[in-house]
């Protein structure tokens, strides 16, 4: 096997049933960092399944240690020299649009980038033992990639808050009682769970289903879409800072 195939490993899609796709990111070494290489090879996964037209629905897997790191150094050292820029970060848009239900089962653990974008599902699990947080203001940045808005759709402003701003850690257990996530389970759980919604929502009619999703999604698109603009104002003023760079580099954690 070449490198190229190699990598196109790092995304896979296995097929429960005709009806129902688990899309894997399964970058073990990259601990599924969201590196243009693999945000490019997501997005292309995401958009062919969008086009099936026997699918009615999507769960969105990781590593059973992590879902997904967030953006590698050398993305945020590129955000920071201006190489790319936030309103170029469109992964999570590219989520929002796919026409059918998505769950995203996060048993690992789910770090800035990562956790935004498993929010962007239709339906979210968590596991009690991972840990899921926003990592950015310890690197000296303000949030990105809608979550800054999009992580009070799921817990309280209150908390959220606190979460963006400290850039601590919680468990998925300390969020029980505290969040409106579909499931909070045991790791070994968290998959069979969305595969058992996965097979109830595939029993229905995948007209009906997509004009259901456009409907109950609006809000979700709406938020991304009014956050997008604000965050990337945000990060003009964050990044263009002396320093920032410096606590990239030093605060940096895959």
């Amino acid at each position: 096997m070449n490198n190229e195939e190699q990598k196109q490993d790092l995304i896979v899609t296995k097929y429960i049933d005709t009806s129902i796709a688990q899309l894997c990111m399964q970058n073990t070494e990259g601990q599924n960092c969201l590196s243009d290489y693999f945000v490019r090879l997501l997005e292309q996964e995401i958009k062919f399944l969008s086009k099936n037209e026997k699918l009615k629905v999507i769960i969105m897997t990781g590593l059973p240690s992590v879902f997904s790191a967030g953006a590698n150094l050398e993305t945020l050292r590129q955000l920071c020299s201006g190489q790319v820029k936030p309103i170029d970060i469109l992964l999570p848009k590219t989520l929002l649009n796919i026409p059918i239900p998505v769950i995203s089962a996060m048993e690992g653990h789910a770090t800035g980038g990562g956790l935004a974008l498993g929010l962007c599902a239709d339906i979210v699990i968590l596991a009690e033992e991972s840990r899921y947080g926003c990592s950015f203001m310890n690197m000296g940045f303000t949030p990105g990639m809608g979550i800054t808005r999009m992580l009070e759709y799921f817990i309280s402003p209150a908390i959220a808050h606190e979460m963006l701003y400290t850039g601590t850690f919680k468990k998925g257990k300390e969020l029980k009682g505290k969040s409106s996530f579909n499931d909070i389970l045991p790791k070994s759980e968290v998959i069979p769970r969305a595969i058992e919604i996965a097979q109830a929502i595939a029993e229905k009619p995948r007209e009906s289903l997509i004009i259901l999703k456009r409907y109950l999604s609006l809000r979700k698109r709406m938020i991304f879409e009014e956050t997008l603009t604000i965050e990337s104002m945000m990060h003009g003023l964050t990044f263009n800072k002396n320093n920032v760079l410096q606590q990239i580099e030093e605060n940096y954690v895959q």
